[in-house]
């Protein structure tokens, strides 16, 4: 998708935000009295969507709905459609898209931040260790404009780097594509996301893939990249959970979700194998081993909204610096935050 066609996309999503506002809502107490037959949890290929499937496959939400489904984005463009036309219930989502549809008049609120940083520079280079050491390299680059474009960007300027000038970014339409080209040997460098990363590193360890493509090394963390650049903690409040629509209003149900979400994270950083094996049975792309190495190698952090609020400023405040319209020109108020 071209870049006008992908804007034009957007526009057309954030426009249909209006039509499902002008819906009427049940009153909070309605909501929580009725009976779901159905439950729809959404989330990418990544880590944040594990607690998900452990939630399902455990049956933490049995008493809540007779059924609870999983549904997967690949990109945000589906995630903001899932978000304004209402077929979920919860999505796990970047931590500014969730801003940018909020305050775009979107009915969403923002649960927990439970991913910390995923994010890290794979390389051939063992060498390369900075942003600074990939001036001039050819990266293959996922989501323009979202999530970890806008990190990159963020963290090359931080130090002095133009990203539009100082690197040749080749734009991919997910994380799992960039590993394509780098296991292939069309690229050398490529940002990944968790799991991603250590599928890579599995995947050129094994045979026929390693005659295609040679060593490849964990090369920056994104996470420690904020950490020296920004003087802060290295971690980033980068994805929670959203409840959307009506799910938003029902705080019994809020609470149980809240709960059960915690609960199923700490349940997947405690048993990385045991995950691993979960998630592959849930998508079939995944190596069981390569998400018990994400699982190990992730930030073991979970905060509430309101608990992630002084850090999710932070940075809401350094993308409105940069770039208001990629959280909707504003820091959302306190509607936004569970």
């Amino acid at each position: 998708m071209n870049a006008p066609t992908h804007f034009r996309r957007r526009r057309q999503l954030i426009g249909a935000a209006s039509a499902l506002l002008a819906m009427p809502l049940m009153p909070a107490r309605a909501v929580a009295a009725a009976s779901r037959k159905t439950l729809v949890l959404a989330g990418p290929q990544a880590s944040v969507s594990f607690p998900f499937l452990h939630m399902i496959d455990s049956g933490a939400l049995a008493d809540v709905a007779d059924k609870v489904e999983f549904r997967v984005w690949s990109n945000p463009d589906q995630l903001r459609a899932l978000a304004i036309e209402g077929t979920a219930d919860f999505i796990a989502a970047p931590s500014n898209v969730a801003a940018n549809l909020y305050n775009r008049g979107v009915p969403v609120k923002l649960l927990n931040i439970s991913v910390w940083g995923m994010l890290w520079l794979v390389s051939r280079n063992p060498d390369f260790k900075t942003l600074a050491d990939f001036k001039g390299q050819e990266i293959a680059m996922p989501f323009r404009a979202d999530m970890p474009d806008i990190l990159f960007s963020l963290l090359s300027q931080g130090q002095g780097l133009d990203p539009a000038k100082d690197f040749r970014l080749r734009y991919v339409a997910s994380p799992m594509d960039a590993m394509q080209l780098l296991i292939t040997r069309r690229v050398d460098h490529a940002l990944l996301a968790e799991p991603a990363v250590s599928m890579a590193l599995r995947k050129t360890q094994s045979f026929p893939v390693s005659i295609i493509a040679p060593d490849l090394y964990r090369s920056v963390s994104l996470q420690d990249e904020w950490g020296r650049v920004l003087q802060r903690e290295p971690r980033i409040p980068q994805a929670g959970i959203v409840a959307l629509g009506q799910a938003r209003q029902d705080a019994e149900l809020l609470d149980k979700v809240q709960q059960a979400y915690a609960a199923s994270q700490r349940w997947c950083y405690e048993n990385p194998d045991d995950c691993g094996k979960l998630a592959a049975s849930h998508i079939e792309m995944f190596i069981p081993e390569a998400v018990a190495d994400a699982m190990r190698v992730s930030i073991p952090h979970y905060a509430t909204a309101s608990e992630a609020r002084p850090e999710l400023e932070y940075f809401y405040q350094a993308l409105l610096d940069r770039q208001p319209g990629l959280v909707g020109g504003k820091l959302p108020d306190d509607g936004f935050y569970a």
